[in-house]
């Protein structure tokens, strides 16, 4: 179904992406104290009391310069509201109506939708002098409101439900083929991660700039490639942990952490002026650790691109220094110029198939008994360690258990052994791969 678009607006620090989290039911904006923690535009699906819509959460208005970053952060709010069916205009009750209120209510009010009116931070009667004065600014009457407490939220319910357009049933909404594949981009700051997007999307959704760590937030945004619905998570840039004093960077940070789990395939992007830096190999192995497919994607390739014989070198260095993650797919690409963006979408579609991939239990045990008699398992106190029987027992990420006696002495080099050989014998390149090792009775065990 075609979902109605909600879009939340106001001042810096008026409370929306509090707003935001409470209609999502979920704490997927950042907030704190400081004004100017929301830069992007940011969506949520909601489902409140039988209303059905998405929601856009966006930064604040501001007056500033077209070219500087909040200049380019209003554009953003801007373009949310030209995009929305219904604007909630959030303003600060206690603090009352401001001056930099009206030209922004007038602006919400030539875009032309509907407005709800919100004077939030109004809990326990408090403020309540603020949201009167809000009849000036001529959007309607305020709902007098606390995000924070929930207060009012019977009155937004009835304003929502008396204002958004009816919900549009869209024909594929059942096909199981159109379930979206969720990539997460992730990497160092100033990587090119939402210049990327930006240029995916075809249009200049993402902040972008010269200043490092623009994004805060982990953005969700609808895609679609070939045909095949995608669901594209940008993420704030990961810094090393020394370097993350900030309460806004950690939580930045723990918010990127929440987009790899969620994800199925993760793009690490690396700026291939200065590949393989220690942090780009510590966030692969994260994404490793936390079982996604993974795919390297090297931007900015359009500044080496002159240098024989690079990329070749590149994989091979990927090759040595990510051990864990073998076959994983580099590919070359220019966010900036929207060269590759084909080849890393082929790598992610792959490295999904292959994330995915099961193999029956008959292929399994015809590799191990081909695997252990090349290279037998060592003994273990005069005793050989016996392997008898495998299975897959689930995917995403492949995950194999082995039975016999003694694998708790099994040598991890030799069980590194067996996932390079099951990566080999069943082509599961670049996904990580997970090894159970199981001392017990099992119907093929004969003693």
């Amino acid at each position: 179904m075609n979902m109605p678009t909600v879009a939340i607006v106001g001042r810096p620090n008026v409370g929306k992406s509090t707003l935001f989290n409470r209609l999502v039911g979920k704490k997927l904006a950042l907030v704190d104290d400081r004004p100017g923690v929301t830069r992007d535009r940011r969506e949520g699906d909601v489902q409140f009391g039988g209303l059905v819509f998405r929601v856009i959460d966006t930064a604040g208005l501001e007056e500033a310069d077209s070219a500087s970053l909040l200049g380019r952060m209003r554009a953003q709010t801007e373009a949310a509201i030209l995009e929305a069916d219904v604007v909630l205009f959030v303003i600060d009750a206690r603090a009352g109506v401001l001056p930099a209120d009206q030209p922004f209510a007038e602006l919400v009010r030539r875009a032309g939708c509907p407005v709800i009116l919100i004077a939030n931070k109004a809990e326990g009667g408090a403020g309540l002098g603020g949201a009167y004065e809000a009849f000036a600014l001529g959007l309607g009457d305020p709902i007098p409101f606390s995000a924070e407490h929930g207060e009012g939220v019977g009155e937004l319910h009835s304003a929502l439900q008396a204002t958004l357009p009816e919900i549009e049933e869209d024909e594929d909404a059942d096909n199981p083929a159109g379930r979206a594949l969720k990539v997460a981009i992730v990497g160092r700051p100033n990587a090119g991660k939402s210049t990327l997007i930006n240029r995916m999307l075809g249009e200049e959704r993402l902040l972008v700039g010269p200043e490092a760590g623009i994004t805060r937030d982990s953005i969700s945004l609808d895609w679609e490639w070939r045909g095949r619905r995608i669901k594209l998570h940008d993420t704030a840039g990961m810094r090393r942990r020394a370097r993350m004093d900030d309460k806004l960077e950690k939580l930045a940070v723990s918010d990127g952490l929440r987009a790899v789990r969620f994800a199925e395939v993760v793009v690490v992007l690396l700026d291939a002026t200065i590949p393989f830096e220690k942090q780009d190999l510590t966030i692969v192995d994260l994404v490793e650790s936390e079982g996604r497919a993974v795919v390297i994607g090297l931007n900015k390739w359009d500044l080496v691109a002159d240098q024989p014989g690079l990329l070749k070198k590149l994989r091979e260095d990927c090759t040595r220094l990510l051990p864990q993650v073998r076959g994983i797919g580099v590919v070359p690409l220019s966010g900036l110029a929207g060269e590759g963006v084909d080849k890393l979408m082929k790598a992610v579609v792959d490295a999904a198939e292959v994330w995915d991939r099961r193999v029956s239990t008959s292929r399994i045990n015809d590799w191990l008994s081909e695997a252990t008699s090349r290279n037998p398992p060592p003994a273990v106190s005069g005793r050989r360690i016996k392997i008898r029987y495998a299975t897959q027992v689930k995917s995403r990420p492949p995950h194999f258990a082995l039975f016999g006696n003694q694998l708790d002495a099994l040598p991890k080099s030799y069980t590194r052994y067996l996932v390079n050989a099951l990566r080999e014998a069943f082509d599961l390149p670049g996904t990580p791969i997970r090894l159970s090792l199981r001392t017990s009775k099992n119907p093929f065990d004969k003693g």
